[in-house]
């Protein structure tokens, strides 16, 4: 891969992951501490309306496409071992890939499906509400805190290249 190659998806990640972690932050800091306010019928309704809308065109491409970045980073990595910011665009890539994509797939999509399959308004609901928001935040804690790590990751090995 070319300097310049490796430069541009390198910024790419960097700013894919910190656009991530923005979203990620927000939702640790204030958005969740919100929805849990209402009352449940009303939070459950508002947290499924969210995971239909996020599922667009511009956070697909940006979430998904700084996870393939990071994959072709991570591997680029290992042919450039002993390179300067080498560690850390691993670093970065892996901490993308785990600490974010595989823990949204593993932990954060299917709680919000569980939560998308029940009625706002049911018992079931409110005690499900109740469980989803103290589970979906710790892994969005976690999420943010990766997210966060690998953008400090990229640009540290951009920096490096200087």
């Amino acid at each position: 891969m070319s300097d310049r190659m490796l430069n541009s998806l390198t910024f790419f990640s960097a700013l894919g992951s910190g656009l991530i972690a923005g979203i990620f932050f927000a939702f640790s800091v204030f958005v969740m501490a919100a929805l849990s306010r209402l009352p449940a019928a009303q939070g459950i309704a508002a947290m499924q309306s969210i995971n239909v809308v996020i599922l667009n065109t511009v956070f697909v491409v940006v979430f998904i496409g700084t996870a393939l970045a990071s994959v072709i980073l991570a591997i680029t990595s290992f042919f450039r071992w002993g390179e300067a910011g080498a560690t850390y665009l691993l670093a970065g890539s892996l901490i993308y890939l785990i600490g974010s994509f595989m823990v949204t797939l593993v932990f954060n999509v299917p709680l919000n499906d569980a939560l998308a399959a029940v009625d706002p308004n049911s018992a079931d609901g409110a005690d499900l509400w109740i469980r989803y928001n103290v589970s979906w935040t710790a892994w969005n804690h976690v999420r943010t805190l990766a997210t966060i790590v690998a953008l400090t990751s990229f640009i540290i090995a951009f920096r490096q290249w200087d």
